[in-house]
């Protein structure tokens, strides 16, 4: 048994909690991170009786990273991300618990119990607007990347133009955010947890947003070839950071996700390259520049 590095982790979590405690506003999220802090003080106390003497010390870049990661993702991710490690941890507490005996194995049972049960029901009640907007978030971004890079890849079967694709995209990319937008709306209005003009904004967004990034590389290039390459990319990494970010906050499969969604655009940019090929022979507009 290694107490030094229980202690470590289970101190290192109730400061991290106490931390994000006293920079939160909303009392409800306020209330449930002192808890999750307690707990964890809990959880450091049990282990400190093994090894009295030592000492843990936690850097200021870790609470540091935490802080930021708090103000870029938001705390529902950021509780976690940091949560993620704990399935190894109990797996390693279920070993230990079998060499304990009495109320230290007592003690130890009901610490993988809160690890496994209530730290996922308190992390579950915490409320904040990311989460609950993160599918018109989806929506917006996942559509423009598959649809956007669908436009340019039908016009590289149809103009050697980069400038002229670019322009399409951005063109094709602000009325389809409209459209998803408008979609969002009516969406939102059957549901009474969230606002209707809200969710339609924010999908109008992602979607341009998308649409932009998309088509910042065919500004940069006058090779249709590599623009095109370059786009594709940034909406693959548009999807990776998305479905990551849907992994943590929702303990979903990472690769089973992403690879879907990428197969998807691939298909779709495949489909309309060989539309725009075909349009472009039929109707001879194949334009150069």
């Amino acid at each position: 048994m290694r107490p030094e590095r229980y202690i470590l982790s289970e101190y290192a979590d109730s400061l991290l909690y106490r931390d994000l405690a006293l920079a939160e506003k909303d009392p409800t999220n306020k209330a449930i991170l002192e808890k999750l802090a307690e707990q964890e003080h809990g959880h450091y106390l049990f282990w400190k009786k093994f090894a009295p003497s030592y000492v843990p010390q936690v850097t200021n870049s870790f609470l540091l990273t935490f802080r930021m990661m708090r103000r870029l993702f938001g705390l529902v991710f950021t509780i976690k991300f940091l949560e993620r490690h704990e399935h190894a941890v109990i797996e390693e507490y279920k070993k230990v618990v079998v060499k304990l005996s009495g109320q230290d194995q007592s003690d130890l049972e009901k610490i993988i119990q809160d690890e496994k049960e209530h730290e996922k029901f308190f992390i579950g009640q915490i409320r904040e607007t990311v989460i609950t907007y993160i599918g018109f978030i989806a929506l917006g971004l996942a559509d423009a990347i598959v649809e956007i890079t669908g436009v340019h890849a039908g016009f590289l079967g149809v103009t050697s133009s980069t400038l002229f694709a670019g322009i399409s995209g951005l063109i094709v990319g602000f009325s389809a955010a409209i459209s998803m937008g408008s979609a969002a709306y009516l969406q939102a209005k059957q549901d009474p947890h969230r606002t209707a003009w809200l969710s339609a904004v924010i999908t109008g967004i992602s979607y341009i947003l998308s649409a932009i990034l998309l088509a910042i590389p065919y500004f940069f290039t006058h090779h249709m070839g590599y623009a095109f390459a370059f786009s594709t990319l940034v909406g693959i990494v548009l999807i990776s950071f998305l479905t990551f970010y849907s992994v943590v906050v929702f303990d979903r499969r990472f690769w089973k996700e992403f690879l879907e969604t990428v197969a998807l655009i691939l298909i779709t940019a495949l489909a309309t390259f060989l539309l725009g090929v075909f349009l472009g022979k039929t109707f001879g507009i194949h334009a150069r520049t």
